[in-house]
């Protein structure tokens, strides 16, 4: 199985490229790709020696072009060039590792390409989740869900009509405790210091919000054709219980590991085999016990925008996920504070009523809308 991996220089990236040394021959690497991150790039690209390289964020660079040539990979440029290589024949597997609404085209031309493909950019399914199980299901191409909640869920689902709910767990990030009233002040130091998982700075930020799991809830909504009322928020502190599907005859099935993105991802490479992903074997004596509780809405008003997005259907979700991008990179930058990501994201779907989307053109249409209505609102709040 020859394999892209993009977003190979992020979090996921490296757990990917992590595991596959981990299995040397087996899962020989086709392409890596990063945004404008040139060095990291070059110097996986050194040790792992893929046919090709992409920088999707950068012009052409001839001098760096004959600095990926030395290391034994052909540089392309542009995010096109992400479609390029997720499409060629000798590209069998997807890593989808791009975070945000920069991923989806590439994760769609991969799906359209009937490639097995290793879903850890949810928002391309809740931008285009139509899109994307519409194209999988023309394609043939199968998709793998590399989220740990999402993952879990597919380790512990069979036959959808027995099922009652699904259950996706939420460590409830760095202010589980913290007093509304007290998280105007946050810093984005604060909001990325995530008490189990290492992440990107924009996906921590999601994680003391929850608008994470609130896209998460999206997403599986299309990736296990679940009503909304059938997706249900739970906050376990200790990260361990990563998902549970309930079904009707009460029993309740749930997937335990460690907090590793390891796991999720060597479940995907290798499905339906399982392999050694180099996560620590769990200890439960030692973790002593597993405690749940509900989501407080009054501290995490990003899990209701989510839920109202699904309901309403059309160009919510997109409106909803480009809205959020925006308000996350203006705090993380400094010019909202954190409270002023909801309410960003709240006005700004106030602002745009949803309509239908039937295309890709479509959702990059809503999605467009929405980042400058967000633009606007961010500019007015810091005024």
């Amino acid at each position: 199985m020859s394999l892209a991996v993009l977003g190979a220089t992020g979090s996921i990236g490296r757990s990917t490229l992590d595991v596959v040394a981990r299995h040397a021959g087996r899962f020989p690497l086709f392409a890596l790709t990063a945004h404008s991150s040139a060095e990291r790039l070059l110097e996986l690209c050194r040790v792992h020696r893929p046919p090709y390289a992409v920088l999707a964020g950068a012009a052409a660079d001839a001098a760096l072009e004959r600095r990926f040539a030395a290391a034994g990979s052909e540089l392309l440029f542009g995010a096109q060039a992400l479609e390029q290589v997720v499409t060629h024949p000798r590209c069998s597997a997807v890593m989808a590792g791009i975070v945000g609404a920069a991923g989806l085209a590439s994760t769609l031309a991969a799906a359209r390409a009937r490639k097995r493909v290793l879903l850890a950019n949810k928002e391309a399914l809740v931008m285009a989740g139509p899109l994307m199980m519409q194209a999988a299901r023309d394609s043939g191409a199968l998709l793998l869900p590399v989220d740990s909640e999402h993952n879990a869920v597919f380790q512990c689902f069979s036959d959808r009509k027995l099922i009652r709910k699904v259950v996706l767990t939420a460590s409830g990030g760095p202010f589980r405790q913290t007093a509304p009233e007290k998280l105007a002040g946050v810093t984005p130091e604060q909001a990325c210091a995530h008490p189990n998982w290492v992440m990107g700075r924009k996906i921590s930020v999601d994680s003391a919000t929850m608008m994470n799991k609130g896209l998460e809830v999206i997403e599986a909504r299309w990736l296990f054709d679940l009503a909304p009322g059938m997706i249900e928020v739970v906050i376990h502190p200790q990260s361990i219980v990563h998902s549970m599907v309930e079904y009707v005859d009460g029993s309740v099935i749930a997937q335990l590991s460690n907090p590793d993105m390891r796991v999720p991802i060597a479940h995907a490479l290798a499905f339906p085999e399982r392999i050694d992903s180099g996560a620590q074997a769990l200890d439960l004596p030692a973790i002593g016990k597993l405690t749940f509780e509900k989501p407080d809405l009054a501290r995490f008003p990003c899990l209701e925008l989510a839920y109202a997005a699904l309901r309403e259907g059309g160009s919510a979700p997109a409106a909803l996920n480009a809205a959020n991008e925006v308000a996350v990179e203006a705090f993380l930058a400094g010019r909202l504070p954190f409270t002023g990501i909801a309410r960003v994201i709240r006005d700004t779907m106030d602002e745009l009523p949803a309509v239908p989307v039937g295309a890709l053109a479509e959702v990059l249409a809503a999605d467009a809308r929405a980042r400058a209505t967000a633009a606007a609102l961010v500019m007015a709040q810091a005024a």
